[in-house]
């Protein structure tokens, strides 16, 4: 490799910082200086919301960074929204979240330069939990998904497809275990 082509060849954590910048329409030093107080900004808040000692402060504190929360929500301690695009986090209405739970809005493959070109590019899309669902401890719920209403995991699932309406997945990852039946009584809105 010439010396003009390595100057040209970005390394990946120039990648990911170009990634980011395009994304949220930063650009120039400037740019960079408002991408990592906006990282610095989320840590914070996300380190608040993750040792909060009462939910509410956790949904507070995930509001304030963006993540689209609805009523009577519980977030217990430990729970880790997306640290980059929290904005592309939905949660519904009565949804309870169990400590130690992970869940994303985006993946890309870090620094490995041929996994990152040739097979996993970024990807950032909106994940959703709608109302009603039960998310226990130590689950993992990845970028895309939707999360149906009224279901429920099992502890530790690893979620990588959409969970429909009204029923139970476990594992890793996730399958299918049983349907609920809907009673014929209704949460206030």
């Amino acid at each position: 490799m010439s010396n003009k082509e390595s100057l040209k060849k970005e390394e990946p954590e120039q990648i990911n910082v170009r990634e980011l910048m395009v994304y949220f329409g930063y650009k120039g030093p400037i740019g960079i200086l408002r991408l990592y107080f906006h990282f610095l900004y989320n840590w914070i808040l996300q380190s608040l919301a993750r040792m909060s000692p009462h939910p509410r402060l956790a949904v507070m504190f995930q509001r304030a960074r963006g993540v689209k929360i609805g009523k009577h929500v519980m977030l217990c301690p430990h729970v880790n929204i997306d640290d980059v695009y929290p904005h592309l986090v939905t949660i519904e209405d009565y949804v309870s979240i169990g400590m130690n739970t992970m869940i994303f809005a985006h993946g890309h493959a870090g620094y490995s330069l041929e996994l990152k070109q040739k097979y996993y590019p970024r990807v950032a899309k909106p994940t959703t939990i709608k109302k009603g669902a039960w998310v226990p401890p130590g689950c993992i719920i990845l970028a895309g998904v939707t999360i149906g209403e009224n279901s429920v995991l099992g502890a530790g699932s690893v979620v990588t497809k959409d969970v429909e309406p009204w029923t139970i997945v476990a594992g890793n990852p996730a399958k299918f275990v049983k349907r609920l039946e809907p009673s014929n009584t209704k949460q206030n809105d």
